[in-house]
C-alpha cells in the first residue's frame, strides 16, 4: 500500500503556485532590467549644486533611514477577483453536440507596501530640508561620450538645460555641459 502513493506522487506533479512562478520570472528578469535601465534611461537623483557626492549619499542614506523609522513598511496580501470562462457548446456535421463546461481562473495573489508612497514623501522632505531637489538629468549622446575625458563626477556642478551625464563602467557618473555651437 505504500508504494502506491509514492507511485502516485511520481506521477502526478503539483502545479507551482503563483508566488514561486512570479518569483521565478522576477529573478531571471532583474538583471535584464538593471542592465537595460543603467544604460538607457536618465539619471534620477537629488540635486544640491555644490555637495559633494559622498555628502548626497550620506544625506540620503540618512533620510531613507528616517523615513522607513517614521514611516514603516506595511505590507498587504491582497488577491484579485477570479476569471469565469463561460462553456461553449461543440457541434458536428451531423447535429451531435456537446456542451464544453465554463471554468474559474484564480486570479491571482499579490502584496503591496501600503505606506511606499507615504515613506516616499517623507524621504523627499527629509532630501528637501537639506537643500536637495529631486532632478532628471538625460543621457549623453554617444558623440558627446565619445568626446569627453573619462572622468567621475565628485563634486556636483551647476546644471544647465545642456547638461548629461555619462555611466562609467565603475558605477561612477560623470555630469557635463555640452556647449551649443552658435550659428549664423
Amino acid at each position: 500500500m505504500a508504494d502506491a502513493i509514492w507511485s502516485v506522487n511520481s506521477i502526478v506533479k503539483s502545479p507551482p503556485t503563483s508566488h514561486n512562478s512570479t518569483m521565478r520570472v522576477s529573478i531571471h528578469f532583474l538583471p535584464l532590467t538593471l542592465v537595460l535601465g543603467a544604460c538607457t534611461g536618465p539619471l534620477d537623483v537629488y540635486y544640491k549644486p555644490g555637495a559633494t557626492v559622498t555628502r548626497l549619499q550620506t544625506d540620503e542614506t540618512n533620510c531613507e533611514v528616517k523615513a522607513l523609522k517614521d514611516v514603516p513598511i506595511s505590507e498587504q496580501i491582497r488577491q484579485r477577483p477570479p476569471i469565469y470562462y463561460p462553456g461553449s457548446s461543440i457541434c458536428n456535421g451531423a447535429g451531435n453536440c456537446w456542451y464544453r463546461p465554463g471554468y474559474w481562473v484564480d486570479g491571482g495573489i499579490y502584496s503591496v507596501d501600503v505606506n511606499k508612497d507615504l515613506r516616499n514623501r517623507v524621504l523627499t522632505q527629509c532630501m528637501a530640508d537639506k537643500g536637495y531637489s529631486p532632478v532628471s538629468i538625460p543621457l549623453c549622446s554617444a558623440g558627446v561620450k565619445a568626446s569627453a575625458p573619462i572622468a567621475t563626477t565628485t563634486t556636483l556642478p551647476s546644471l544647465t538645460e545642456t547638461s548629461c551625464y555619462i555611466k562609467n563602467e565603475d558605477g561612477g557618473f560623470q555630469i557635463i555641459s555640452q556647449v551649443k555651437s552658435k550659428q549664423g
